[in-house]
Formats: C-alpha cells, sequence, structure tokens
C-alpha cells in the first residue's frame, strides 16, 4: 500500500514526535556504544545494521516504540497543542544530533505581555512590532552524551508578515562559534507559516522599510552607547592610571563574535515551579557542567560569554555564563544581585556573584560549586587587637559588578577584595555607568539586536528509571573488574539500600548547607554489619550520566579502589545510585560503593 506524499510526511511527523518523547535516540546511542565494547568479538571492527537491530529487540526497544505508536487518519495540524487565537510560526527549541539531511517542523508562539487583549488574534501591524528574533542553536552530541555548541543563528520572522498566504521560504548559512564564527557550518533550509493565517498581510516594501528603521534605530543607540563607555573610560583611568589594570569589563563577545555590553547577559529570570529558592538556583547552576571555551594554540583563556540559550542547549559553559545565569535566577528571586568581575589565586580571571542585603551583609556566591561566602571587609589602616582570620572565599581582586540595570568600577586605591567596601552608592569607591546609557541598549525591547531569555525547561530524566540504569552499569562493571583480578562478587541488595538516606543527605547539604539525616544513617549501617566485620564506604558526586567514565574516576581513588577490589572473608559489596534531577537536564548524581567483610588478624 502506497500513501500520498502528504500523508507519508504527517506520518513521519507523528513518529518522530513519539521517538523524541520516549528518548529512543539516546537510548540508541548508548545501546550501540554498549554494544561496541561488550557484544562484538575483540576483532570485529565494525557494527553491522543486524548487530544494531538485534541489540534494539533483545533489550525490548522496538517491541516499546510499536506499542507506543497511536496511528491516526486525523492531520498533524489537529494533534497539534495550538490555540487558534495564536499566532504561530516554526521554530527549533530542542538539542539536535549534528547530521547532512535535517528536516522536522516546530511551533512557536508568537505573543507580546503589553498587548493586553487575549481574546482575539493580534493584526499583522502589531505582530510587526514586536521585534525579538527566533533564536536557533544547532548541538552536536556523541554516543557518550558529550554536546558540542555548532552554531548559534538569530533569524529575523517577520518577512513572513508580507509573504502572500503567509509563507515565505528562505535559506540561511549556518556559521561557526568563537574562533569559527566566520567558518561556515552548513545550509539551512526554512520555511515560515502563520498559523492561523493572516486576515491581511502587509507589503512587502512596509515590512522591509520597518526592519531597516529598526537596525538604523539600533546602531544608533549602540554607537551612542559606545561613544558614552569611551567617554566613561577615560573618566575612570583619570581617577588613577592604575586603573587600567583593573579587570573593569564593559563589552564582552558572545558565541559569534559579536561584542554585546556585559549588562545585557542578566536579566531577571523567573524559575516558576522548578526552583523553589534561591539556594536550590545556586545548586541547578552548580551541577551545569564548567567548560573553558575552547583556544587554538597558545596565548591564554579564548574570550567568549555564551547567551542563555546557548548555554543551556549545550548544558556546560565557562565562569562567566554560570555566574550570569546565576546572577539572574537571584535576581527573579527578589534579591539585588550583580556578577563580579575579578581574578582569584595566581591573577587567574573569574566571574562570581555577590548579593547585598538590606542590612548590608555582602553574600558572595560560587556559581561553579554553589558554595556561599559572608565577605567582612578589612580596614588595613587599623590595628588589629588578634590576629584576623584569612577569608574562605578564593577571591583576590575586583574591578567591576553589574547586572541588568547597573554597572559600577571599583575605583579604590586596592582591588583586593579582602579589603573592599561593598558600599555601592558611595561614588568615591564605586564609579557607576549612567543607568539611562545601559537601559538604553539593554532593557527589554531597547534594540533589536539583544538575544530573548528563554524560559527554563522541566527535566526530561526520569530520576528513577536513570538511578537503576546507572546503578545496574556499575555492579557489571565492578563485577568484571574484579574477575579480571580473580576475585568473586557478592552483593547485598539491602546494604545498598540503607546506603539511599546517606546520598539524600549530601545532596540536601550541597543544596541548604544543613547537615541532616546522618545519625539514622550511622544507626542503620551498625545494626547491619556483624559484630567482628569491617564496613567502608566511600560516596562520589557527578554531574553526567556516564557509568563507565564515572567508574574510570573512582578508580583513581585508592580509597575507593580498596573497597572494589576488597579481599577476605566473606565480602560482601553494595552500590547505590541517587540521580537528583534539576532543569534543562541538568542532574546531580551520587554514588556510594562500599563493602563489609570480617576481619581477620
Amino acid at each position: 500500500m502506497s500513501l500520498p506524499p502528504e500523508k507519508a510526511s504527517e506520518l513521519k511527523q507523528l513518529i518522530h514526535q513519539q521517538l523524541s518523547k520516549m528518548d529512543v535516540h539516546g537510548r540508541i546511542r548508548e545501546i550501540l556504544a554498549e554494544t561496541i565494547r561488550e557484544e562484538l568479538a575483540p576483532d570485529q571492527q565494525q557494527l553491522s545494521t543486524e548487530d544494531l537491530i538485534k541489540a534494539l529487540r533483545n533489550r525490548g526497544i522496538i517491541d516499546d516504540v510499536m506499542k507506543e505508536l497511536n496511528f491516526v487518519t486525523d492531520s498533524v495540524d489537529q494533534e497539534l497543542p495550538l490555540s487558534p487565537k495564536q499566532p504561530v510560526c516554526f521554530t527549533e527549541r530542542q538539542s539536535t544530533l549534528l547530521k547532512k539531511n535535517f528536516h522536522d517542523g516546530f511551533l512557536l508562539e508568537v505573543h507580546r505581555e503589553s498587548l493586553g487583549d487575549g481574546t482575539r488574534m493580534a493584526d499583522s501591524t502589531t505582530m510587526l512590532s514586536i521585534s525579538d528574533p527566533i533564536h536557533m542553536v544547532l548541538i552536536k552530541t556523541d554516543i557518550f552524551g558529550e554536546t558540542t555548541l555548532v552554531a548559534s543563528y538569530f533569524l529575523e520572522w517577520r518577512s513572513v508578515l508580507g509573504s502572500e498566504n503567509g509563507v515565505t521560504n528562505l535559506t540561511v548559512e549556518l556559521m561557526g562559534v568563537g574562533t569559527e564564527s566566520k567558518v561556515s557550518v552548513g545550509i539551512l533550509n526554512i520555511k515560515l507559516e502563520m498559523y492561523p493565517p493572516l486576515n491581511q498581510t502587509l507589503s512587502q516594501e512596509v515590512v522591509n522599510t520597518q526592519l531597516a528603521l529598526e537596525r538604523q534605530k539600533t546602531a544608533e543607540k549602540e554607537r551612542l552607547f559606545l561613544v558614552y563607555a569611551k567617554q566613561w573610560w577615560r573618566e575612570y583611568l583619570q581617577i588613577r592610571p592604575s586603573h587600567n589594570s583593573r579587570l573593569v569589563k564593559i563589552f564582552a563577545q558572545d558565541e559569534n563574535g559579536i561584542n554585546r555590553p556585559v549588562c545585557s547577559y542578566v536579566k531577571p529570570l523567573r524559575a516558576g515551579r522548578l526552583l523553589d529558592t534561591p539556594r536550590q538556583a545556586a545548586r541547578f547552576v552548580n551541577v551545569l557542567g564548567y567548560e573553558r571555551a575552547p583556544v587554538i594554540g597558545g596565548g591564554g583563556k579564548q574570550e567568549q560569554w555564551c547567551t542563555l540559550l546557548a548555554f543551556l542547549c549545550r548544558n556546560k559553559g565557562d565562569c562567566e555564563d554560570h555566574a550570569n545565569l546565576l546572577c539572574s535566577l537571584l535576581l527573579g528571586y527578589g534579591l539585588e544581585a550583580f556578577v563580579c568581575v575579578g581574578t582569584k589565586a595566581k591573577g587567574v580571571p573569574h566571574a562570581w556573584v555577590m548579593t547585598c542585603g538590606t542590612d548590608g551583609t555582602v553574600t558572595f556566591w560560587e556559581s561553579l560549586t554553589g558554595h556561599r561566602y559572608i565577605h567582612k571587609s578589612v580596614n588595613p589602616d587599623e590595628t588589629p587587637v588578634a590576629e584576623q582570620p584569612k577569608p574562605l572565599y578564593p577571591y583576590r581582586t575586583i574591578g567591576c559588578v553589574f547586572n541588568h540595570q547597573m554597572f559600577l568600577g571599583n575605583c579604590q586605591p586596592s582591588d583586593s577584595v579582602e579589603i573592599c567596601v561593598f558600599d555601592l552608592n558611595d561614588e568615591s569607591k564605586w564609579k557607576p555607568m549612567s543607568e539611562e546609557a545601559i537601559k538604553s541598549v539593554c532593557a527589554p525591547g531597547a534594540t533589536t539586536s539583544l538575544p530573548p531569555f528563554p524560559p527554563l525547561c522541566a527535566s526530561t530524566i526520569d530520576a528513577s528509571v536513570t538511578s537503576n540504569e546507572i546503578e545496574m552499569q556499575l555492579r557489571l562493571l565492578v563485577s568484571e573488574h574484579r574477575k579480571d583480578l580473580g576475585l568473586t562478587t557478592v552483593w547485598e541488595d539491602q546494604l545498598s539500600y540503607l546506603l539511599s538516606p546517606a546520598l539524600a543527605s549530601y545532596e540536601f547539604e550541597r543544596t541548604t548547607s544543613i547537615s541532616a539525616g546522618n545519625e539514622e544513617f550511622q544507626d542503620a549501617i551498625r545494626r547491619a554489619v556483624p559484630d567482628g566485620h569491617t564496613f567502608k564506604g566511600f560516596p562520589i558526586h557527578f554531574v553526567y550520566r556516564n557509568a563507565r567514565r564515572a567508574f574510570a574516576t573512582c578508580l583513581r581513588s585508592p580509597f575507593c579502589e580498596e573497597i572494589i577490589c576488597c579481599r577476605g572473608d566473606q565480602v560482601r559489596l553494595a552500590v547505590r545510585v541517587r540521580v537528583f534531577t534539576y532543569p534543562e537536564s541538568a542532574c546531580a548524581v551520587w554514588i556510594m560503593f562500599a563493602c563489609k567483610y570480617r576481619s581477620v588478624l
């Protein structure tokens, strides 16, 4: 039986939606990696299609997909979660595997908070005033789950408002990122369509004129801000010539190599019901991966601050990306938060977050670890009665602080954090930029070149299922490792279960800085370990879900290796895995290896 082309296209889209919902692509990649390592003979170098299909069938994935697929006779449009009152165009908001041929459709609601009338669809003239572009990010994911940012593109969608029937076709060239921002990575053919169709379309001349006026207005605002920034910098250097060596960062390059004011990287961001407290937000930012921008050749650190969408899609970034996101979240919780730019030990450039309480308390938030530090300045001119303890925070110097509305340069005699006074209203200590100047280029809707801030997405990871999968893989890896050493392996499920409260307590402590539940865990372990036996446990924490990579890391710890390779009488092994999920597929993975054995003198 042959299907008409339009029905075949609808069927493909339905199947793709179901496969994405079940994360079949991810499971296929995992099985592919397992099969290459475990099921093929050592002398077999290539994986055939038959081998892959066999592996998928043995694990029940093919049967699961066929059971879950629901074939319908209605059109695809009727299956989409779409309100007839909302104009929609196609876009992309998901990570995808880079491949030669990419064909898919996406829906994006076009709206503006200030329109006010939600009972009727906006007309074409009103939509022409909505200047937010469509931000498309292309991510490459390998079979081990490692992501690479390939391209970041801002699409001007409003050309569809002047096309016949509300449909237009575009061809865009995607460029690389960072040091490869001038290198083409591919061509993307895009079809834009308004749904429902517009009652009245605009002439292409009107659309082009509006876009040209916006570009001209944006360019003039950016030019004026640049002139002001240069004047501000000259005044800052006149205060003290040594200011030239301080880290005062007014502009930063994004992934496309475009210079943007640093204040545009921060905006109050509300997490909805995905994160409950500022400290939980700090934990979420902490579990996002850390990776410095790649550098070709020597010469130090590559300059690259990522837009928020690129950072979240890649699920990892540099310290500036973490600090910008944490500052945005803390601003969303109503705190007075700033990104601090300075140095750590040995003069290494760094960025962290600072909050100023209503009582004058200054708190530093390290976005890479989730740690918080209370700052107490030291007056170097006073003779201390007793020797004062050294600060616990790792920061050495500070050049400037900023958020979405303010930028202040440190003009105190010393830029040492330890003796710095954070009275931001004292212009003799902090030189401010004009808030009006910052607002002209960084306020929402001020310019068409500002990237929109996406909302956070809920996690798609099933914590229980993922925990079980990693635990089973670790058991297999431990058994194989001990077998190679000539040792037998006996697992004790009850002892493994007793490790769960400890892992939950560790994560709770990381989030709240409060230790709880340790007494019950210790009492349960004492009851589970008979007299004359010894218990050893080793907890470790990861921000990725690759069991083989985690196992290799654990073996590098002498104490963990001692547990895994335990020898003795009545040896019983245990391993417990707990995955704690956060928005945007971020997760904290806690693993504890343990053993008990009879002590022999």
